[in-house]
């Protein structure tokens, strides 16, 4: 087995003696700020995976030392086990490797999700819902939780849009490769004539921001609605206004929620949204010359889809950045997005 060098375990040890040198500064606890908390956060961190990497090197070498006995006792009974947990093993590096690449400020966080119906109508809103339940499978296969702050359904079937949380370890890491338009090609179950059609939805991610980064928000920039919410709940939430949708009049963003029975409660994530939203768009500002999102979106229709998912005359889902396909589209709407997620960020690491 091929270790690889993708990890350098010397400098992780490194890095973690110059935060504990850092750390027993005088003074250093009295500063007051968020410093400490994020020095503290990034050591937990990097102990934590230069443990998971002792402990994966440690069963290379036990995998190793089995395949060296069974070999000179020439006991072939032991080939099968030593090859099953060769293969965990080789799934247990992937996702390590995979984790590596996930360096960015913000790719430890949870995930805020939009999805949004383009061209194509009925149709189009359906592909909405199907991406809408890929992301939830997604999300269940990594112990991760799913959280709908507001939903608008589609007027036969489906959904026009959907925003939820996703929550979880790397959440933002993951998904930030599914930023952008999605097209779907296939025999409309809406169309009588069973023609082909195509359709396109809109995905967009934003990492859910922590407390200790300060965002200010000025309550007179605030144009607040209530309104009955849509969605299931129980007589209580259909029947008063405590679905809150609150738009920022400055930057035009508008965020909605509808999930809780408390106005209050509504109001509150609805805020944990804007905050989120406020600053991605400053950041998108800062990384302007090298890369905005919302532009590389354009449209949601034809021409700049991220990924085609063709149902008909043939089955094919296929990424356009980075050439990445499958023909095992029921796998990939089931929820198998990380071979895509990792063809991403290697596509990323390369720019």
């Amino acid at each position: 087995m091929s270790w690889g060098g993708f990890f350098d375990l010397a400098q992780k040890e490194k890095q973690i003696t110059d935060l504990e040198l850092t750390a027993a500064q005088p003074g250093f606890w009295q500063k007051g700020d968020s410093s400490s908390k994020k020095l503290m956060s990034e050591m937990s961190t990097l102990k934590e995976v230069t443990a998971r990497w002792k402990g994966l090197k440690k069963e290379v070498d036990d995998i190793e030392a089995h395949w060296q006995l069974a070999s000179e006792m020439d006991d072939e009974s032991e080939l099968e086990e030593i090859e099953k947990t060769h293969l965990a093993l080789l799934k247990k590096i992937d996702a390590f490797d995979l984790e590596s690449k996930l360096s960015g400020e913000h790719d430890k966080s949870n995930a805020i999700i939009s999805l949004h119906a383009g061209a194509g109508g009925t149709e189009a809103c359906d592909w909405n819902d199907m991406l809408f339940r890929m992301y939830q499978r997604w999300a269940n296969a990594h112990n991760h939780e799913i959280e709908i702050t507001d939903m608008l359904p589609g007027e036969e079937a489906g959904m026009k849009s959907v925003t939820f949380f996703v929550k979880g370890a790397y959440a933002y890491g993951y998904l930030k490769s599914e930023i952008g338009v999605h097209r779907l090609v296939r025999v409309s179950p809406f169309d009588s004539n069973k023609r082909r059609h195509t359709s396109f939805a809109s995905c967009d991610v934003i990492p859910e921001i922590e407390d200790d980064i300060k965002i200010e928000i000025n309550e007179a920039d605030l144009e607040t609605d209530t309104y009955r919410a849509s969605g299931a709940g129980g007589q209580h939430v259909n029947k008063t206004e405590s679905a809150v949708r609150i738009t920022h009049k400055p930057s035009g963003i508008i965020v909605a929620c509808q999930i809780e029975r408390s106005q209050m409660k509504n109001r509150a994530t609805a805020m944990k949204m804007l905050r989120a939203r406020l600053y991605d768009l400053e950041q998108e500002k800062k990384r302007a010359a090298i890369e905005k999102h919302y532009d590389d979106k354009g449209d949601i229709a034809w021409g700049n889809q991220i990924r085609s998912y063709v149902f008909m005359p043939y089955q094919l889902v296929k990424d356009a950045r980075t050439g990445q396909e499958t023909g095992n589209i029921q796998a990939v709407m089931d929820g198998d997005l990380d071979p895509f997620m990792r063809a991403f960020l290697s596509y990323k690491g390369k720019k």
